[in-house]
């Protein structure tokens, strides 16, 4: 089954090394917004233009397309363009993760290698489990999520849409990390997390919030 990667940045050769170890799509080509990018190629993969060439793929029965974007709400609006261009989303999980045979996984979900999704977990669509991220029993992960290498969620956290939880970063059991909310590199979260606020420190403390009550809130 041939698949088209939207984004060939750093994230996109990851994720081509996911896709082509999990062996299920052929990738014939990446689309990249940025033009210069065009005609050279990454991975061994040409990259072939940017968003205008999907009318063509499709024309050319390639029907799966898989986004490698960073951005959390860059790759919720290049979901909804490659859906009504009648690409289908794919995922993509390294071999070398285990997934749990009681999680669900969402459309365009990205499980990088040594991650694990274990039981009873749910990922929503377009979200990004990185390397070595732990993602433990009955947590729920919004869409267009981001939880990057080696971050932990333990057990029935819930994590709401477009949220990053970063590098190394460990949430305690039972916490919820709102809608759009940062925890910073290395951060340990002990309690709850407001929609919108950027949590960084040991244990993690607000740093930037919108809601200003509920920054009030978290520094107790």
């Amino acid at each position: 089954m041939q698949l088209v990667i939207v984004g060939a940045g750093g994230h996109g050769k990851v994720v081509l090394d996911i896709v082509r170890a999990a062996g299920r799509y052929e990738p014939v080509g990446f689309v990249d917004a940025d033009t210069r990018l065009a005609g050279t190629k990454v991975g061994g993969v040409p990259v072939l233009g940017p968003t205008n060439v999907l009318v063509k793929l499709r024309q050319q029965r390639v029907g799966y397309a898989i986004i490698a974007i960073g951005d959390n709400r860059t790759r919720q609006r290049y979901a909804e363009l490659l859906e009504s261009e009648g690409f289908e989303l794919a995922g993509a999980v390294h071999p070398t993760a285990f997934v749990s045979p009681t999680a669900k996984l969402g459309k365009n979900v990205v499980i990088g290698p040594n991650a694990s999704v274990v039981t009873e977990a749910r990922i929503g669509d377009g979200t990004i489990v990185n390397t070595g991220a732990i993602i433990e029993h009955e947590c729920e992960v919004g869409e267009y999520a981001h939880i990057a290498p080696a971050a932990c969620l333990a057990g029935r956290v819930r994590v709401g849409a477009f949220s990053l939880i970063a590098i190394g970063a460990k949430v305690i059991p039972c916490m919820t990390i709102g809608e759009g909310a940062t925890v910073g590199a290395g951060a340990v979260v002990i309690a709850d997390v407001p929609d919108g606020a950027t949590v960084v420190g040991v244990p993690a403390r607000v740093v930037k919030v919108a809601n200003q009550e509920a920054s009030h809130a978290l520094r107790g």
